[in-house]
This record gives C-alpha cells, structure tokens and sequence, in this order.
C-alpha cells in the first residue's frame, strides 16, 4: 500500500527535531569570487586549450615566442601572496576545490574582489596539471609575459624628460633576483631603463618582479639580440659604455663621465664581463674594497655603482644651478 514502502526516503518524517547543519558549505558557496576571468584564461575552454596548443606548435617550429603571448605561474600560499603583495601582475587567480581557508587564502580572495582580478576554483588534480606538479597548496596564480621595451626606448625616455641618458646593461646575470635588485637600484638612482640579453640571462619572470619590490612596473626593461652591438649603438649615440669590473681601470667615484649619458655595464654571477662586453666598453671601473678576497653580486655591485654615479650628477646640476 502506498505509505507502507520500507524504501529510504519513501516516507517524508516529520518532526521537530534538531537537523543537521551545513557546517559552513551554504555560508562558503555564497562567499563572492570575483568577476570570470576570460575564455582564454579559464582550463575547461576550449580557447584556453586552442592557446596552448598554438604555443606548443610554435615551440616544436623553434619559432620565438611573441613578446606577452605566453605565462608562467607562481604556486603556493606564501608565494601567491608575496607576489600580491609586490604588485605582481597576476592575470588570474587558481584555488583548488574545498581548500582550507586560512589568512593567506582570504587574503588571495580579497585581493581579487578589490583589483577585479578573475579568480576560479579548480580541481586538484587539474592545478596539479597547469602548475606542472608543482607544490601550490591550492593556490596559484598566472602571471602574463612581460612586454619588454626596445633598446632606444630607454633613450627616448631621456630625452622626454630632458635628462642625461643612464643605462644599466647586463652582461649574464642569470639570477633574477638579482635582476630584480638592480632594476630596484636603477629606478631608486635615476637610470631610465634596463637592458637585458635575450640569451643566457635572466628575464623578468615573478621573481624578478618580487625582488624589484615593485619598481619594475615603473621601469621599462629592454631585451636585446646581442648585447656587445647594442652597446657600441649606445655608443655611437653618444653615450659612455663604463663596465663594472673587480679589475677595472679607475674607481667608479673617479669616473669623471659620470655625470653625461652613460651605460653602466654589470657583468654576471662569478665570471663578471665577458670578452666581447669588456671589449667593446670604453672603460672599466671598480668598487674599491677592504678586502680584495671578498666579492659582490650583481645587485649589490650596481646598487653601490649607481648610487655614485647619482651623487656625481646631483653634484652637477647643483653646480650648474649656481
């Protein structure tokens, strides 16, 4: 008879009694995520897919690939909030499914709601698979290509401003928290750019970004081809190409150029200048030290070098002004 069924939920029970509770899932469901992050940022999308099959086309052709077109990512708690933190610019925000949700992942969420950054909700094991195994923790971030300026961008920054052109060059440094460090020493002393090699050096990826606290949103960064002819370019446009060298023939507070367009040259970790760097250089300067056995990384070398170079053009100008 019908009401007589032993059938689990056949029967409605009604009652009274306690019930149990969401334990906070309704409460999690409704929490805001932000606004949807494009097609072409989201996994499942067949744009998304259609993308990083292009790339790997264009990879397997050898083809270099275009300035912004690609990404790379930063996983982990720590490592998503710091680069929030250092104004990294995040494209879209990754947390996987029923991920516990301490300071740091609130933090992620109300930095998506308060920059209108798209942020999604994943599967593990699919941010397993976009973070390449990485440990991520649930959360992860993509981060867009950097647009790198052109050489001559640097100098027509110069002379918009009505400046003196000062260039950093990098000679194989292959640590980008040390690129980071000098493009934070180059924007803090009045340098107009940095210029990078486009091989076997570092770019600007997160890391970079992070050590730069910042200053690379407010510095451009050039890549060039080769490094050698576009300092003897620098040079042709007037500028003074000086490398930084533990051997170098003067102190760099001796560097009487110091104070006209120049390029200040910094070689890599360990091996310094290379051959053809130091020889197309007009002159090479040290930083005098107490002990000649010690050495200094590249940010901490150029740091040091530009802050000279600054005192000796603010010393100019107010000679000039008097």
């Amino acid at each position: 008879m019908p009401g007589n069924s032993k059938r689990r939920g056949a029967v409605r029970r009604s009652g009274k009694g306690p019930t149990t509770g969401s334990g906070g899932r309704v409460r999690r469901g409704l929490e805001g995520k932000g606004p949807t992050p494009k097609a072409t940022d989201r996994p499942g999308h067949k744009a998304f897919r259609a993308g990083r099959t292009a790339s790997r086309s264009a990879e397997r052709r050898g083809s270099r690939r275009p300035s912004g077109g690609g990404s790379e990512w930063v996983a982990g708690r720590n490592a998503v909030v710091e680069a929030l933190r250092a104004g990294v610019p995040v494209k879209t925000l990754y947390v996987a499914e029923r991920t516990d949700r301490d300071d740091r992942v609130r933090e992620v969420f109300a930095y998506a709601a308060n920059h209108g950054t798209g942020i999604l909700e994943v599967g593990t094991p699919e941010l397993d698979r976009l973070t390449g195994g990485a440990v991520h923790q649930g959360v992860a971030a993509r981060v867009p290509a950097y647009e790198y300026a052109h050489p001559d961008d640097l100098l027509t920054r110069a002379q918009d401003a009505s400046e003196k052109p000062l260039v950093v060059a990098l000679d194989g440094v292959t640590d980008p928290r040390n690129l980071g460090a000098v493009v934070r020493s180059a924007a803090g002393f009045g340098a107009h750019g940095v210029v990078v090699p486009e091989r076997r050096a570092a770019g600007m990826t997160a890391a970079a970004w992070k050590s730069s606290a910042g200053a690379a949103a407010r510095l451009p960064v050039a890549r060039a081809t080769n490094l050698s002819r576009q300092l003897t370019a620098y040079h042709r446009a007037g500028l003074m190409v000086a490398g930084l060298a533990a051997d170098g023939e003067l102190p760099i507070a001796e560097l009487d150029a110091a104070d006209g367009p120049l390029v200040l040259v910094v070689g890599g970790e360990g091996r310094g200048l290379s051959r053809l760097v130091r020889e197309t250089c007009d002159v090479t300067v040290s930083i005098p030290m107490a002990a000649t056995a010690e050495s200094l990384n590249a940010g901490v070398a150029a740091g040091i070098a530009l802050y000279e170079v600054s005192r000796r053009r603010l010393l100019e100008r107010l000679g000039g002004s008097s």
